[in-house]
């Protein structure tokens, strides 16, 4: 390099310049600019000529990236702390505490680590080897793998299903469950979709398998052995009927004792998993949900060989990247019927319980993950001369968003009791009822909800809050998928109109109000009987208006019996009834 002379914080310097690694973040990268009063007329720089500025004369007056994410997420969430002292007897969650501390730990660690390495490398399809056979092989990441061993070895599908557990928790496990969950959802590029899955499988295969299903496949599913354990997908919808699962038209036909199914499946999550549980209308059966029959398919044969089906693409998603989600053929692949026949469409119901659960979990973890980063930002960004939090309009921001996260919280958990106590055989027909309406507001609800607070929390950063390389967009990409998978929510606010035409649901929904004593339990009590009463038309326009005012009115009687304060249960108010106004258009 030729004649350097300093000046100041910069350096002058003549001649061609080496600079040995120039790429983003590097130790020893410089600046360079040409120098300006060395430009001739037409502005063009002097190839021979340059200021260089030294990276450490350039961050002299630059911000170090904020910390947002407190060291254990478990710890932080007063919210949830408070909910599990609650209603877990003593001994009980002292019991639980270990696992719910090394979760909320590791949420801030490794598995941040590894959901933002999935983001950064999505799984694949290699539909050929190198010499032209089909593989349809699925290629993940290792830090796929990584996520999916923590939650094996976590018992975050098992727990419910253990004796172990099932005798140290009892109908509380599945509480333990949810809160265990809740701390991984956020962290980990949507791997709780697999876990729900892989959950709402071994629900069927418990209560419906056969003993060799139970056996072979689901003794994979709920152990703790990360070497041992398999995830399964769900294969339901189809392109000509989406929600609609009474138009399905894959065929299964009778092979000797076996079946082979043909046809197309249209939106196959978690399509790398080791089994499947695929709807098929066996030859001969009658039209709609009553023709369906449920069914197992494996991603491997009988002999050994992959089973015939194609991967067609993997779906370019808006978000849920990480985890891949397929086209599938079904070319007389090799599947075992779970159960009767006839009960295909029922058993799928029971399995879709538990996902619309797992929903309901992801969104509220969503939702506190928002807060607890726009909380963090608030209180270390500084503007209009005071930090971002002691401004009255964004306190009350944050204070919303928060009450609308509890909210979500306590109706997810208590939907968790409930299938606790209706596995373990302990609820009475009240409760049965009871989560018949609620499984379906608490999906519908929080999956909404969940959308608006990223947004929301998006907004609290500004400009940066758009930017992908902060990690923040992701939240919203991935809160997009929950009110639809599963269900949307004009689909389930149809269900619960449905329900409530029942004098057994709708009697469950009044007396759960009256036992909290939930502020808004006359108004919403009301318009569910005027609405379950008006004709098909009326009603079916109001349902989501409905939905939307008995699950304000659920969650408000949820954090009064916890005592939250007038102001929250008021903020929730207004929020419920702008929603629900919202979607009765």
């Amino acid at each position: 390099m030729g004649k350097v002379t300093s000046k100041k914080h910069e350096v002058q310097a003549s001649g061609w310049l080496q600079v040995a690694d120039v790429s983003p973040g590097a130790a020893n990268q410089m600046w360079i600019f040409d120098a300006p009063d060395r430009r001739p007329k037409d502005g063009r720089c002097h190839s021979d000529e340059v200021y260089v500025y030294p990276r450490a004369a350039m961050d002299a007056t630059s911000t170090s990236p904020p910390e947002l994410l407190p060291p254990n997420t478990w710890h932080a969430d007063d919210s949830l702390r408070r909910l599990l002292t609650a209603w877990l007897p003593a001994p009980m969650l002292a019991g639980a505490e270990p696992v719910l501390v090394d979760m909320g730990r590791a949420a801030a660690g490794e598995l941040a680590r590894w959901g933002d390495a999935c983001e950064r490398q999505p799984a694949v399809l290699r539909s050929f080897d190198g010499w032209g056979n089909r593989v349809d092989e699925v290629v993940y990441p290792d830090a796929w793998r990584q996520l999916a061993a923590k939650a094996a070895s976590n018992s975050l599908v098992a727990l419910p299903y253990e004796q172990e557990s099932l005798a140290r928790f009892g109908a509380n496990a599945r509480v333990v469950q949810a809160a265990l969950c809740y701390l991984f959802a956020p962290s980990t590029a949507t791997f709780l979709c697999p876990v729900a899955m892989t959950d709402g499988a071994a629900r069927v295969l418990t209560d419906a398998g056969s003993e060799r299903q139970r056996r072979d496949v689901l003794s994979h599913l709920v152990t703790r052995d990360a070497a041992d354990a398999w995830t399964s997908g769900q294969w339901m919808t189809e392109r000509q009927g989406g929600s609609d699962v009474g138009q399905n038209a894959v065929v299964a036909k009778r092979d000797g004792g076996d079946w082979r199914l043909f046809g197309q499946k249209f939106f196959c999550s978690n399509i790398g998993s080791e089994v499947a549980l695929a709807l098929a209308r066996p030859e001969g059966a009658p039209p709609g949900t009553r023709g369906l029959a449920l069914f197992i398919v494996r991603r491997d044969g009988p002999d050994g060989r992959r089973n015939r089906y194609r991967i067609d693409r993997l779906k370019d998603k808006l978000g849920t990247r990480a985890m891949a989600t397929g086209e599938v053929t079904l070319d007389g692949a090799h599947a075992e019927l779970v159960g009767e026949a006839e009960r295909g469409f029922a058993q799928m119901t029971a399995m879709l319980n538990i996902t619309r659960l797992h929903n309901a979990i992801t969104a509220a973890a969503i939702m506190r993950r928002s807060i607890m980063l726009a909380t963090a930002y608030a209180a270390q960004r500084e503007a209009f001369g005071r930090k971002l939090q002691e401004h009255p309009l964004h306190r009350e921001v944050l204070d919303q968003m928060t009450a609308q996260a509890d909210g979500a919280l306590y109706l997810t958990m208590r939907m968790a009791q409930l299938l606790g106590r209706i596995e373990a055989g302990t609820a009475d027909a009240a409760e049965v009822a009871l989560f018949r309406v609620g499984i379906a507001l608490a999906k519908l609800y929080t999956g909404k909800q969940a959308v608006s607070v990223a947004s929301e929390a998006i907004e609290c950063f500004g400009g940066q809050g758009y930017m992908e390389d902060t990690g923040l967009p992701r939240l919203l990409r991935d809160a997009q998928v929950l009110p639809i998978w599963e269900g949307t929510t004009s689909v389930l606010s149809l269900d619960v109109l449905r329900v409530l035409r029942k004098p057994e649901a709708l009697e469950a929904v009044a007396g759960e109000l009256t036992r909290l004593d939930a502020p808004q339990r006359d108004c919403a009590l009301d318009l569910a009987r005027k609405t379950s009463g008006d004709e098909s038309a009326a009603a079916e326009a109001a349902a989501r208006r409905l939905a939307f005012t008995l699950a304000g009115a659920w969650m408000g009687g949820l954090l009064h019996q916890a005592g939250n304060d007038v102001q929250v249960l008021s903020r929730l108010s207004k929020i419920f009834t702008m929603t629900g106004s919202a979607g009765s258009h």
